[in-house]
């Protein structure tokens, strides 16, 4: 059968939920700083359900992000605590999350600011990870200047898409995933992210008909709200769906895999629970996580 790559799960609301404190728009990174450990008890979790990939807790890691907040001035800080807290066995991923905002590819900066942004990420995720994961990748502009920003520090670059959620072959900039096909050469992998799993389903077509390892991790809540898209958003605009519990969700993960996708794995409300009901339909499919 097929080596499938496990990716762990989402981090933001599984931190939420588990610390218990009232929402800030620093999201993860905020409770990182309050409850020292609890992001390594994420990632022991994501461990014991089987994930072969970690990502460290640092998506949303930016200076601009941090600018005018608590945490402002602790850009490099921050970093160090994230890749103490994913340290351990297994391959080790850094994540790059957008400028500005996730789903707001109109506040994308222009390509050479963006590209030294990303390039000060890429940097100092390097000497502590195994590979570099640019998440929600919203428009074809992100991807080139994520891209090129992450190529600079000579590791392997995985380059992961959100679409649309009521049509997966477009970004959420309206372009389509096509598009990004043209603008991949030195990535490794390409994914779709951040997404509904059903939008995931419909990007994996056109993923395949590219030249790299491909597969997704999507989201278990609802459809983003307008309240989301506004300004400095908290987890409570967002709601999980209800039929999307273990078994649901690792169907769709499989479906994915019979259409070709080798890189598996989990996005925001998917968490332990779901992880390791993937891993036991990966391999009772005869398929050898990796």
């Amino acid at each position: 059968m097929t080596d499938i790559t496990l990716l762990d799960g989402g981090m933001g609301q599984e931190l939420v939920h588990r610390a218990g404190d009232a929402p800030t728009p620093l999201w993860s990174t905020q409770i990182m700083r309050d409850h020292p450990g609890l992001v390594a008890q994420v990632h022991a979790d994501y461990r014991a359900a089987g994930a072969t990939v970690h990502t460290a807790n640092t998506y949303a890691i930016h200076r601009d992000r941090l600018a005018g907040t608590p945490l402002e001035g602790q850009f490099e800080t921050l970093h160090t605590m994230a890749l103490k807290e994913v340290a351990g066995p297994g391959r080790i991923a850094g994540a790059i999350g957008p400028l500005g905002a996730s789903y707001r590819p109109d506040l994308h900066p222009a390509h050479d600011l963006a590209v030294a942004k990303y390039a000060e990420v890429a940097l100092i995720l390097s000497p502590s990870v195994d590979l570099i994961i640019a998440e929600t990748v919203a428009s074809v502009a992100h991807a080139r200047a994520v891209l090129e920003a992450a190529l600079t520090v000579g590791k392997p670059v995985w380059l992961a898409m959100t679409v649309d959620d009521r049509d997966g072959t477009k970004l959420r900039s309206g372009e389509p995933v096509a598009d990004v096909l043209t603008q991949i050469d030195g990535a490794d992998a390409i994914l779709a992210n951040c997404s509904a799993p059903e939008a995931i389903g419909a990007a994996m077509a056109v993923l395949a008909s590219g030249p790299l390892p491909f597969g997704g991790y999507a989201n278990g809540f609802q459809q983003i709200t307008s309240d989301f898209l506004k300004d400095k958003p908290t987890v409570d605009a967002l709601s999980p769906r209800r039929d999307l519990g273990p078994e649901a969700y690792a169907a769709y993960a499989m479906d994915w895999i019979a259409q070709g996708a080798t890189i598996v794995g989990g996005c925001c409300e998917v968490g332990p629970g779901h992880i390791a009901t993937l891993a036991e339909a990966i391999r009772a499919a005869g398929h050898t996580i990796v």
